[in-house]
């Protein structure tokens, strides 16, 4: 299990994926999974649609990259939609496929679930469904967690307080949201453990490789542009290619700083992209 790694060795290395939406291009991500077995990473996460959207190609991709790659798999869970009777068939089918890690989100709310559904789903949380999970056989769960806090959340002490009772219910490790201003991680760190929650964290680290992806993850994400960041991104506007290469630099520094610190893990989120985790893992990862 991953929760078995973070006490023999730190930090972890591991990299999201996540199911194209065209059933043509799942070959394009095995072959991308292949690229990564190179790496090592420590684990490979794939995200799961809203409602099970992608389910199938989820588990699919997941018991490759656990059963053919021989990389630990950690199988993104959302519950947003879900019923009992949906979730434990999933559950069923994850143990099924030999897959022992599971990230328990509670999801965005699908676009064809109307706002009386959303409002009166089963599952209201993601530390709903985790004592289920842990129920029905032995699995490694981990959790998101927000240095900046989630959107939705009024203050950051409520946004804490959720964590604080999504952990109590079982949760293993976290992986953040990601982030762009190592100060807002340490901060963040400081207020897990005055919480009382001392659990392994990884960092969620995205490397931006064009203008276009950097405003569609901001206004997601709500992720705060440093000064540094900004200059950079005003500087290369006109020059993509080199903007990339900024951007990449930028990722390399922020990952080496947080090294430095003693973070627990880097989790990298690559959009599929095999070059910019290797430009990553050749830069940063200790040899």
């Amino acid at each position: 299990m991953i929760s078995d790694l973070y006490k023999t060795k730190r930090p972890l290395f591991s990299i999201e994926v996540f199911p194209p939406k065209r059933d043509d291009d799942v070959q394009t991500l095995y072959q991308t999974l292949d690229a990564l077995r190179d790496l090592s990473p420590d684990f490979i996460s794939v995200t799961y649609g809203a409602g099970g959207s992608t389910s199938k190609k989820t588990l699919a991709i997941a018991s490759y990259i656990q059963n053919t790659c021989h990389i630990k798999a950690l199988t993104h869970l959302t519950c947003v939609a879900m019923e009992e009777s949906l979730l434990k068939s999933t559950l069923e089918e994850i143990k099924n496929q030999g897959l022992h890690n599971i990230l328990a989100l509670r999801g965005d709310k699908p676009w064809d679930m109307s706002d009386e559904d959303f409002v009166n789903r089963t599952y209201k949380h993601a530390s709903d469904i985790i004592p289920l999970i842990k129920s029905m056989s032995p699995v490694c769960v981990a959790a998101a967690c927000y240095p900046e806090k989630h959107t939705e959340a009024p203050s950051m002490e409520s946004d804490l307080n959720n964590l604080k009772e999504k952990v109590d219910s079982g949760v293993d490790f976290l992986i953040t949201q990601l982030f762009f201003d190592n100060s807002r991680f340490y901060q963040f760190m400081e207020q897990l453990h005055r919480k009382g929650i001392i659990l392994p964290v990884s960092a969620g680290i995205m490397p931006i490789t064009s203008l276009k992806q950097m405003e569609t993850i901001t206004n997601l994400s709500g992720a705060e542009i440093p000064r540094k960041l900004s200059a950079i991104i005003n500087k290369y506007q006109k020059a993509p290619e080199d903007f990339k290469k900024a951007s990449l630099d930028y990722a390399t520094e922020q990952i080496r700083d947080l090294i430095s610190n003693d973070v627990d893990g880097i989790h990298l989120y690559t959009m599929n992209k095999a070059d910019v985790s290797k430009t990553i893992f050749g830069h940063c990862r200790p040899s």
